[in-house]
């Protein structure tokens, strides 16, 4: 049997996705930025596309911006924002932004990089034993010249999930305050990427600026992702050249990207996250009582319905995403984008300060089509996976020799 539970590095493709792209590839070559007939066909598609992204969120449709991915969004959304904030570079003063240890490094080595160049300065708040960053701490963080605030809604490796509508609220109210003494307004951006397909989505509830999502999270096709961008948020583009995307993202459209990421938004189903959650905790409760000393990472009451984060004492991870490949087991240590670097997963280092269960540490995502018979399989496997290693490992009690 072959499983696959690594849904938050990639999803598969969804069928009805696939379907929807035919059509595209085999006659909707023309470029949309062109004035004939095949051009402004496949500029329909697009402006279909952006009509159906817009009223999943609830915005707009001049505030969506198409881009190549979460990774663009993200930078646009900060450096886009940053760059332009020339109010605080006249008065010597850098432009702030709060953000969080546990971000996705899409929002991390952005931020770093605003600081090494003196562009920003920045505030990495340090989330509870839960894995949660708390409203209030948000709050203290601000500063006079705070411009931006990111935070992600659901953590892509310990799957819990933020506060957002609650600091996005706290934002409103400190805005309303500064803009009365005419203070900085404060932008608020949310990573939701890993969101998308399981929480509420719409900006308004969620008093957001700023949203990220991508395509292949959700069973549409890698290399397209969504900027929502409230109106009146200043930004500048990051890339150059022509006008497309209302000036903000040059460069010739990926029709057949974005004609399936609105495909994979249409098909998203409540009652498929609750067959989904349901198979997560039957997982959970399985692994912790079948397996000893195992420990669930991150919140389990505010926590994405497809995420099961486990650290097995006394062994590696990487030795057990080794053993579980070889009986047909797709998971993860982390994130993918860093998924060749030795070092311990930054999530659950600002989480726990322990690399010996960072590095201990495995992320099982379910999906639309994970069954419970795969579930059973897996836990089975999993157990005599970690009994062996447990047999072999120096740090092992001799109780489990």
């Amino acid at each position: 049997m072959k499983v696959y539970l690594d849904y938050a590095a990639t999803a598969p493709v969804k069928d009805e996705v696939i379907e929807a792209t035919q059509p595209v590839l085999k006659d909707s070559f023309g470029n949309p930025s062109s004035i004939h007939s095949w051009g402004q066909s496949t500029r329909r598609l697009i402006d279909e596309a952006r009509l159906k992204v817009a009223n999943f969120l609830g915005a707009d449709i001049s505030e969506i911006i198409f881009t190549s991915g979460g990774s663009e969004s993200d930078n646009l959304a900060i450096k886009g924002l940053i760059v332009q904030s020339t109010k605080y570079k006249v008065e010597s003063v850098k432009p702030h932004i709060v953000t969080t240890l546990i971000e996705h490094h899409a929002i991390l080595n952005t931020c770093k990089y605003l600081e090494k160049t003196g562009q920003a300065e920045v505030s990495y708040l340090k989330p509870n034993k839960e894995g949660i960053v708390e409203a209030e701490d948000v709050k203290k963080a601000i500063k006079e010249n705070t411009v931006l605030v990111s935070i992600m809604y659901v953590n892509n490796e310990i799957g819990t999930v933020q506060p957002i509508r609650e600091i996005g609220k706290m934002i409103k109210k400190v805005n309303g305050e500064r803009l009365s003494a005419n203070g900085q307004r404060i932008y608020f951006h949310t990573d939701a990427v890993q969101a998308t397909e399981y929480q509420n989505m719409n900006i308004d509830y969620l008093h957001v600026d700023l949203l990220t999502l991508t395509g292949h999270k959700i069973g549409a096709l890698k290399g397209t992702g969504v900027l929502y961008v409230r109106k009146g948020t200043p930004l500048i583009p990051m890339i150059h050249g022509g006008e497309q995307e209302r000036g903000m993202r040059a460069g010739t459209e990926n029709t057949l990207g974005i004609v399936a990421l609105a495909k994979a938004i249409e098909l998203i189903l409540t009652d498929e996250t609750l067959e989904i959650k349901k198979n997560r905790d039957y997982f959970i409760e399985k692994v912790l009582k079948e397996i000893p000393e195992v420990y669930l990472n991150g919140s389990l009451e505010f926590r994405s319905p497809n995420n099961a984060n486990f650290y097995f004492k006394y062994i590696e991870g990487e030795s057990i995403l080794l053993n579980l490949d070889l009986v047909g087991i797709a998971a993860s240590s982390g994130s993918a984008c860093t998924s060749q670097s030795l070092q311990p997963s930054h999530v659950l280092m600002a989480v726990y300060d322990n690399a010996e269960r960072a590095h201990g540490s495995i992320r099982f995502t379910l999906g639309g089509k994970t069954t419970k018979e795969e579930i059973d399989y897996v836990a089975e496997k999993l157990k005599e996976i970690i009994e062996r290693l447990r047999r072999i490992s120096p740090l092992t009690p001799e109780k489990y020799r």
